[in-house]
């Protein structure tokens, strides 16, 4: 009986054993009835409420608050006529989802800041981190917004309004999924082609392989190892952990995006991909155009443009709106003055590189097709991402100046023949994570189409490998996703 009980020792997720039981009566039911739109948007909804129930505890009731409040005032924004009554309720919608947010990831930084530099000695709050506040909050934001700009007709079913902040393969690690993408869908019959099956299959694969095996097994065997205390290892150690890390969260995050992206597949429900080889991007503005596609998607239409007015006021404005929307994306992710930085980072150099595509446009459009310009470009976007990674993932900037200092100062090639016996096998497969992320992303869809008429066993003897090679690479010690503290 306790397995059907919240265990914070043992979180639901999709590499829990109990997903597979909890998945197969969902299915189960869910193919009884998925013929009928509302009894299927029932299902989801109370299957998608007890898995994050499973996953977080009684913290459920804040998604089910979330729901019932933001779409009582969609609905309340949608029939007002008066442009100050509808800007009131936004506001109120607003508040109310940043205001949750606020107090549950903010509380104790700014308590902590009021402390350090006014002296207040206030103890810190004795507060959880809700598991996926930062994405559904977003979602609900989304939503209400959306609604006051007319487009989107607000859902007239509570039950489908739940299913989209709910729905849960997303819930609790994104996607962050638009309403007007999302909800439309579930008005549909349900249709999956082979095409569909074959693809969700390979997404669920994939995302798990790169998941569970590439990223759980660099990160328990380099990449924590190093980053715990960098000042203990040679530069060339801290380097490696560094790249390391570099596709430990790639394959963590956008793995999990793939299995729940294959998941919405199976159940006909269709939502865009999250990542698209971003380590290909050729400057960081094009990173962010393929890395976290729905957080930077998001942050561009609700923040930049709509609440900061993107660059609708002048250059000058347009850079200080390009930086603080970043500096917030970096503190979305965290409340830790490490993330801040992370973010300003990221918002100096998309500055920096709209300033360079105005100023040397001509040059840039002679040399775009350049092989050895785009070598160097993508080169230097890279380790521009990489370097920034060092903040994104020390826990404090004590850690971060160990890491830098270890690389520029303690580096040592001669230690390589000993690092290599050392760790082979960690280099092995974090070479396997890059030639993985280079493939094309338009393979995938030129290749299922020639696999999707194979046979059932063909399937079972997929993952069958699959769980092999798992087996073969999985730790006793539990690697929590990363983008789940967010």
């Amino acid at each position: 009986m306790h397995q059907f009980l919240y265990d914070a020792k043992n979180p639901l997720l999709f590499n829990n054993g109990f997903f597979v039981y909890f998945f197969a009566v969902f299915i189960s039911l869910y193919f009884m009835f998925r013929n009928y739109n509302t009894a299927r948007s029932f299902i989801v909804s109370i299957f998608s409420l007890y898995f994050f129930y499973k996953a977080s505890g009684w913290f459920v009731g804040l998604v089910l608050l979330s729901a019932v409040i933001d779409y009582a005032l969609s609905n309340l924004i949608y029939t007002r006529q008066k442009i100050s009554s509808k800007k009131a309720l936004l506001a109120l919608s607003i508040i109310g989802n940043l205001g949750m947010l606020f107090y549950f990831k903010y509380t104790n930084f700014f308590l902590a800041f009021s402390n350090q530099f006014f002296a207040t000695g206030i103890s810190p709050l004795n507060i959880l981190l809700p598991v996926g506040i930062s994405f559904y909050t977003f979602e609900n934001i989304s939503y209400t917004i959306d609604v006051y700009r007319g487009e989107f007709a607000p859902e007239k079913k509570f039950i489908n309004y739940l299913l989209f902040l709910s729905f849960f393969p997303k819930l609790m690690m994104g996607p962050i999924v638009r309403a007007k993408d999302f909800i439309p869908q579930l008005h549909k019959p349900y249709e999956i082609t082979q095409f569909d099956f074959a693809k969700g299959f390979y997404l669920i694969v994939s995302g798990l392989f790169k998941k569970l095996v590439i990223s759980d097994y660099l990160t328990l065997n380099l990449v924590n190892y190093i980053f715990d205390d960098p000042a203990r290892h040679t530069g060339l150690e801290c380097l490696v952990a560094l790249f390391a890390y570099a596709i430990v969260i790639y394959c963590d995050f956008s793995g999990y995006s793939d299995v729940a992206i294959g998941i919405a597949r199976w159940l006909g429900i269709t939502i865009p991909p999250n990542f698209l080889s971003p380590y290909q991007s050729k400057s960081i503005t094009e990173f962010w155009r393929r890395w976290h596609i729905s957080l930077s998607s998001w942050l561009k239409d609700y923040l930049y443009i709509f609440w900061l007015g993107g660059n609708r006021k002048g250059k000058f404005r347009t850079y200080i709106h390009l930086f603080i929307t970043m500096l917030l994306g970096g503190f979305w992710h965290g409340a830790n003055w490490t993330f801040i930085v992370w973010g300003a980072m990221h918002g100096t150099a998309l500055v920096i590189h709209k300033i360079w595509m105005e100023i040397a446009d001509g040059f840039i459009k002679r040399f775009d097709t350049n092989f050895i310009y785009n070598f160097f470009a993508q080169l230097l976007t890279f380790l521009f991402v990489c370097f920034c990674w060092i903040f994104f993932k020390a826990i404090n900037f004590n850690i971060a100046k160990d890491m830098i200092h270890q690389i520029v100062y303690n580096f040592d090639i001669n230690v390589w023949r000993e690092f290599f016996e050392n760790y082979h096998n960690v280099i092995y497969l974090m070479l396997l994570g890059y030639v993985i992320h280079m493939i094309p992303d338009n393979l995938p869809e030129r290749i299922i189409p020639r696999l999707q008429k194979a046979p059932l066993v063909a399937y079972i003897a997929v993952f069958v490998v699959f769980l092999f090679v798992y087996a073969q690479f999985k730790s006793s010690t539990p690697v929590m996703p990363i983008y789940l503290q967010f």
